[in-house]
């Protein structure tokens, strides 16, 4: 690890957000900027995994004026999990919010999450409701237990029970099975407890494994509906076919982990299946994008 910009600064409400960067393009700045903005957030520490120089000077230039923010260049793309560890290990708070780079937050939105976590059995965890460019409620922010029907049929694109952004709207803040890794809210000692996020998931399913780690070891998993964060999605600059394959290589991790004592054999049968339906799956979504105008052909 290179490149730690970090200025003594006594932490305050104990919250510490966490961002995983890379090459997300110029909406990083804004979520930046947001958390900055956010008075209950008494630091931000961003793990930049190579994005462009001029992104990491516009970064570095907020730093020099906030101290709250502070960087840590790892030089190379390390995954999602490993990011959001490095980050936690560096951050100073008692609570620990991580944040996708392309949310954007709201004053208030961190300190009401640290509420709906106050009480819970540990390791608890809070998730929020993720709103896209849309209005609309996104699918992941609230979610049921994954179960190898549910990933079937999610990951070929088939409605199922495992989303449930269609059912109404709790009032206040609800056990959930599954919630977001885009806005997640931890304690430290709950983190520390699960031993962070499983390195093994390089980008996609860590979420929904670390909460249902926590389940098993006794905590609660919360969903906050009254946490409304604009979330874009699919920002960064990886092809959509590695996208699709590190979520099939995920869902295969999860059910050799998660399987019970057939685990490794459902693994290794399901492996394959998985990465042939990632493909398939990535050129169809590719293929619906050039054909609404959004792709050129020379990427399909």
């Amino acid at each position: 690890m290179s490149g730690v910009t970090d200025v003594d600064q006594p932490v305050r409400s104990g919250i510490s957000a966490v961002i995983v960067t890379f090459r997300t393009g110029d909406v990083l700045l804004e979520c930046v900027d947001s958390v900055l903005a956010a008075s209950d957030v008494d630091e931000l520490v961003l793990v930049n995994h190579d994005n462009p120089p001029e992104m990491v000077e516009a970064l570095e230039q907020r730093a020099r004026h906030d101290a709250r923010l502070r960087l840590i260049h790892t030089g190379a793309n390390l995954g999602f999990s490993r990011g959001c560890n490095i980050g936690a290990q560096s951050a100073r708070g008692e609570a620990l919010l991580f944040l996708n780079p392309d949310a954007v937050l709201k004053p208030g939105d961190a300190s009401q999450m640290l509420k709906a976590l106050q009480g819970r059995t540990e390791p608890a965890i809070v998730g929020a409701r993720l709103i896209g460019p849309d209005g609309k409620e996104q699918r992941g922010g609230r979610r049921g237990a994954l179960t190898l029907g549910s990933a079937l049929t999610g990951f070929l694109g088939l409605s199922c029970e495992f989303h449930r952004e269609h059912e109404p709207l709790p009032s206040k803040p609800v056990a959930m099975p599954t919630v977001s890794g885009a806005a997640m809210l931890m304690t430290r000692r709950g983190f520390e407890r699960l031993e962070g996020f499983d390195e093994g998931y390089f980008l996609h399913v860590e979420d929904i494994d670390i909460c249902k780690r926590a389940r098993d070891a006794g905590g609660e998993v919360i969903f906050e509906p009254r946490v409304e964060i604009a979330h874009v999605g699919s920002t960064s600059k990886i092809s959509q076919v590695k996208v699709e394959v590190f979520k099939a290589l995920g869902l295969a991790r999860y059910f050799t982990l998660h399987g019970g004592v057939i685990g490794p054999l459902q693994g290794f049968v399901l492996g394959p299946v998985f990465l042939v339906g990632a493909v398939m799956r990535s050129l169809l979504l590719q293929l619906q994008a050039r054909t609404a105008g959004k792709l050129p052909a020379s990427e399909l």
